[in-house]
């Protein structure tokens, strides 16, 4: 998915599902289903995971990461990420 592909569900106040796979050999973003799959090669350890999803998600909407709140799932694969 190149950078902004999905821009048009970038709108504030979105809220985003997302399943994690940390440590993945290949790192790459999908959207299935109304779920974002992210792949990072981050390991799930002080929060490097969690900023490296972050960090994907922005990518693929377009938008700043700093834009994305990390409402829900800090220690697990599901997480629910809000647009700000």
């Amino acid at each position: 998915m190149r950078k902004g592909e999905r821009a048009d569900l970038a709108v504030p106040g979105a809220e985003f599902a997302v399943r994690a796979v940390p440590r993945a050999r290949l790192a790459g973003v999908s959207l299935e289903g109304g779920v974002w799959r992210i792949a990072v090669s981050a390991p799930a350890e002080d929060g490097r995971a969690n900023a490296a999803v972050a960090e994907a998600l922005a990518h693929a909407l377009g938008v700043a990461k700093g834009r994305l709140v990390l409402i829900r799932g800090a220690t697990s694969r599901d997480k629910r990420f809000r647009l700000e």
